[in-house]
């Protein structure tokens, strides 16, 4: 399993532009065949940075996710929305292996 972490530079402007598109891709990214754990926008801190979290079996699905992704109408949509608001000013992906499963008990032999 390999988790993909898509960190994004945002507009801090257009925060409510990001949060559209972060729903929306709820909808699809799921129905396209990527375990979605989520998207998320900034809160405290950093107001330009955000990020987008989800599983996929391996680079090989990811391939095939993508063409149903860019093929998805919701997909295109969102990707058009993109392009037309501008509030993603850099995006950069990260491909994660889990190192710390299985996860044990915690001190004391509490799990």
């Amino acid at each position: 399993m390999l988790t993909c972490i898509i960190r994004y530079q945002i507009d801090p402007a257009k925060k409510a532009q990001f949060e559209q598109y972060a729903r929306v891709w709820g909808q699809a990214i799921p129905r396209c065949g990527a375990g979605l754990v989520g998207y998320y926008a900034p809160h405290e801190g950093s107001s330009s940075l955000a990020y987008g979290i989800y599983n996929i079996e391996s680079l090989a699905a990811y391939e095939a996710y993508r063409a149903r992704l860019a093929a998805d109408p919701l997909g295109r949509q969102n990707y058009e929305f993109a392009q037309q608001e501008r509030f993603l000013l850099r995006e950069d992906r990260t491909w994660l292996t889990l190192a710390s499963a299985p996860h044990g008990a915690g001190p004391g032999g509490v799990a």
